[in-house]
């Protein structure tokens, strides 16, 4: 198997510190939170602006990675699905990806709203979420 090295960017400063309390996804009751950039990528955080709408790529640090199937939302009642057809965070490699709105900039901190992922979590990239404005640039 091949081994990857990844660095994490910055860091999700948020309300949501229980994984067990927090919003599967974004619209059931996700929090504002900020991405915290660490100084050496400030360049590239520089054109991102309020309204954008971004792809947050963070890693799940608390997921388990020995996990390959689950009941959907953590529902018995339903049947086990392999993690691949599913948005579970626990997953060989948990990378999580949020689409998010930029509501705020400030230097190294961007604000976003309805995020889920909790507190501390790394980011690992973002991206712009591809308009057919953007893609025709």
């Amino acid at each position: 198997m091949t081994v990857f090295e990844l660095r994490s960017i910055g860091v999700v400063e948020s309300s949501l510190t229980d994984p067990n309390s927090a919003p599967r996804q974004a619209d059931e009751g996700a929090p504002a939170a900020w991405l915290v950039f660490e100084p050496g990528v400030r360049q590239a955080v520089q054109s991102v602006q309020p309204g954008d709408r971004i792809v947050l790529i963070t890693w799940l640090d608390r997921a388990r990675r020995d996990v390959l199937s689950v009941h959907p939302r953590g529902d018995a009642s339903r049947g086990l699905q392999g993690v691949f057809s599913t948005r579970s965070a626990h997953r060989p490699n948990p990378i999580g990806l949020h689409e998010v709105e930029v509501t705020e900039r400030s230097g190294d901190r961007v604000r976003v709203r309805s995020l889920e992922a909790l507190n501390g979590t790394p980011i690992i990239d973002v991206k712009p979420v591809l308009s057919e404005v953007i893609a025709e640039r």
